[in-house]
């Protein structure tokens, strides 16, 4: 059995320094890696980068994450990942890292993700370049992310990305910003390959549960949907549904 803390939308900046830390102290008794699905800053600065580092850092277990659309907002992305990774952290974009745990293999493939919509009411690549602009860059992530899920040989195989993959997980927000929260693609990208748990945020009133048309378990752990530290999800048992525990 493999256990995955997960958390997103964690928004950290100086303000928000200690208000985790009492329940990541705990993470080694409880999980055996902790997966971070983007928005870790407010503004995407590296001083937040700095925050961040600090209040997830050295939490006694491995922790992976993805970046969010907020992590962008400064244009310092980059130099965002760099303080992380100075902090121990693993920070996917289309790539993948493998965790060796309990004598098993837990391989995540990781990308921020990118908007579009979904089936029946999704944008298309047509008309004006900023469309096809648009539109192909969901299709390229998707591409990222499906190519890293594929080339992953593991015992379990686990999605992460702050944009949603499946429309279930974002009941609660405005029907109309659904194009802005996730696409399609993702959850096409996610069924390419024998994905064990798809993992995402974004959408702060969206819904915790969902499934890819194939069937992958999706789960939103958006703090603000959460509402803790952190949701603890067992894998390597009969289902993930059944080993779905709260911490």
């Amino acid at each position: 059995m493999i256990r995955i803390a997960a958390v997103g939308d964690v928004h950290v900046d100086k303000d928000v320094l200690g208000r985790y830390r009492p329940a990541l102290e705990q993470l080694p008794g409880v999980a055996d890696a902790l997966l971070i699905a983007g928005d870790l800053t407010r503004h995407g600065t590296v001083e937040e980068a700095k925050c961040m580092a600090t209040e997830f850092g050295d939490v006694g277990v491995p922790v992976v994450v993805v970046l969010g659309n907020h992590d962008h907002q400064s244009d310092q992305q980059d130099a965002v990942s760099d303080v992380l990774r100075d902090a121990g952290m693993t920070v996917l974009e289309g790539d993948t890292t493998v965790l060796e745990l309990h004598g098993h293999r837990l391989g995540i493939a990781g990308v921020k993700g990118f908007g579009g919509g979904f089936a029946g009411a999704c944008a298309s690549k047509f008309g004006e370049r900023e469309m096809k602009n648009f539109v192909g860059t969901t299709e390229a992530i998707a591409e990222r992310l499906g190519a890293a899920l594929r080339g992953l040989d593991v015992d379990a195989l686990v999605a992460l990305t702050h944009y949603s993959p499946v429309p279930e997980t974002l009941v609660g927000e405005p029907l109309e910003i659904y194009p802005f929260l996730g696409s399609y693609l993702l959850g096409q990208a996610i069924d390419s390959a024998p994905t064990a748990l798809a993992l995402h945020g974004h959408a702060h009133h969206g819904s915790e549960r969902g499934r890819t048309p194939g069937g992958v378990p999706v789960r939103n752990v958006a703090h603000p949907v959460i509402k803790q530290a952190y949701n603890v999800y067992q894998l390597l048992t009969d289902t993930v549904d059944a080993g779905l525990t709260s911490v």
